[in-house]
């Protein structure tokens, strides 16, 4: 309960998660921690978020730890 007030209480003060899977990578937004050749996918595509980031109305808080496919 305590969990979801804060995520309300944030969300309402303009918080919002960078959302960055299954999307074209950009280093604004994101840091690229690993890479990985993955067939079914084009290079440049987020793979897998390790770490979430964060945006603060159009601030970048914390950018997202991915893993991109090569």
């Amino acid at each position: 309960m305590t969990y979801t007030q804060l995520l309300n209480a944030l969300k309402k003060e303009g918080v919002d998660e960078i959302d960055c899977l299954n999307k074209p990578y950009d280093p604004n937004e994101a840091q690229a921690i690993m890479q990985e050749k993955v067939e079914e996918t084009e290079s440049g595509i987020v793979i897998a978020v390790l770490q979430k980031g964060y945006v603060l109305k159009d601030r970048i808080l914390r950018p997202a730890m991915v893993k991109v496919s090569e």
